[in-house]
């Protein structure tokens, strides 16, 4: 396999992580891998807890910096200098990364390959959440919905303040440096080309995946699995109701939904599992536990009430062989094969997730285990890293050469 910057155009990779690690930071840490099959790979990463050292830039400082950071734009130039770069791949760029690095694009000639994880860069908060609906308006940068609502770090006054960087973006032309757009879902692709992206400019690459597991006969242990951020727009409290439902239908013989996560609605989670011994709240878990947690439920829960732009969790239930119960939102809808790998519920419906649970209650051994099955192939025939590889260079070939 060739090496060599020389031999291969060498990628420019930008990353402002997050306060909290998340699916993005992963995914990120994935492509920067991955990529290194076709390309010589360099990284220039930020981190948003560097503005609470005391060397930071003060309050002042980082407002004018949020808006256009000339300590970036200085960081990405000696790089593309250095390694003769030929493409800058980006992913999150806020708050530290800043706009500055498509004004550096454009002044340096360099194409700009935008990664799309959520809907930024037009809605605030990027995941278009306004507390307890999806903001439709913000993909036309109406973005009062997810102000109120406090979308980006719980401040309204922020939230403004990061709506007027965006609209000064796109107003500024600086996003002409953006020549390919990789979104990962065929839902976001189509919700960007609606806000006006050029759908020649625009793919879908969903994310790969390594399979982990493969021990076909791994047991069933009865209980539901719900592993994600304990945040409304993630439908913990779906499965909480639809779980209460389930209980009153059922009643001794109603399964037990395991959740494991922290966030906001983390003292709803511990109050409903102290009032149902059919509920168990676990808090975070990671490694091993969160292995074994997978590989012996009945099937994962994603009952997402905002659009979800993949979910990675579905990858989780595929490569142990679980059916996933969804809703049939966003990235969702295309993951989940509904009757076959699992089945979906309306998003925000607790009875309609309580519906899916008893249809796969309903359902012998063999076909439990038919449908995780299926995930299990779709996981291989899908997201192969081979196949990641082979449509991401050509996406890239578009704009290098």
């Amino acid at each position: 396999m060739p090496s060599s910057q020389t031999r291969n155009p060498c990628l420019l990779q930008l990353f402002n992580r997050y306060r909290e690690r998340g699916g993005e930071e992963q995914s990120a840490e994935r492509i920067f891998l991955h990529a290194q099959r076709d390309f010589h790979m360099e990284r220039l990463w930020w981190d948003s807890r560097d503005w609470d050292r005391p060397d930071a830039p003060g309050k002042l400082g980082q407002l004018r910096r949020l808006f256009y950071n000339p300590d970036s734009a200085r960081d990405i130039t000696r790089l593309v200098d250095e390694h003769q770069v030929k493409a800058l791949l980006c992913h999150n760029i806020y708050p530290i990364g800043s706009p500055s690095l498509y004004h550096t694009a454009q002044k340096l000639d360099l194409p700009v390959i935008q990664y799309l994880h959520n809907f930024r860069p037009f809605s605030v908060g990027g995941p278009l959440w306004a507390g307890d609906h999806v903001a439709e308006q913000s993909m036309r940068l109406h973005h009062r919905e997810e102000i109120l609502a406090a979308a980006w770090q719980g401040s309204i006054f922020k939230s403004a303040l990061f709506s007027l960087v965006l609209k000064r973006l796109h107003a500024s032309g600086w996003l002409d440096s953006v020549k390919c757009w990789i979104a990962i879902s065929d839902f976001i692709r189509t919700k960007f080309i609606e806000a006006g992206i050029p759908a020649d400019r625009i793919h879908t690459l969903r994310h790969c995946w390594e399979i982990q597991n493969t021990n076909p006969d791994l047991p069933d242990q009865g209980y539901y699995l719900y592993l994600a951020r304990l945040i409304p727009e993630k439908g913990v409290a779906v499965a909480l109701h639809a779980w209460r439902i389930l209980e009153e239908k059922l009643g001794p013989a109603c399964p037990k939904l395991i959740v494991g996560g922290t966030g906001s609605q983390e003292d709803n989670v511990r109050a409903a599992a102290e009032a149902s011994d059919k509920i168990e709240f676990l808090g975070f878990v990671e490694g091993t536990e969160k292995q074994r947690l997978i590989e012996n439920c009945r099937a994962m829960l994603a009952p997402s009430v905002w659009w979800e732009a993949l979910g990675l969790v579905t990858y989780e239930a595929y490569d142990c062989r679980k059916p996933m119960l969804a809703s049939a939102s966003g990235g969702l809808t295309e993951t989940i094969q509904d009757g076959l790998t699992g089945f979906h519920h309306q998003p925000g419906n607790a009875a309609d997730l309580a519906h899916s649970v008893q249809k796969l209650e309903s359902l012998p051994p063999d076909a439990r285990r038919a449908m995780g099955e299926a995930g299990h192939r779709w996981l291989i025939e899908e997201a192969s890293q081979s196949h990641w590889q082979n449509r991401f260079t050509d996406i890239v070939s578009t704009v290098v050469s």
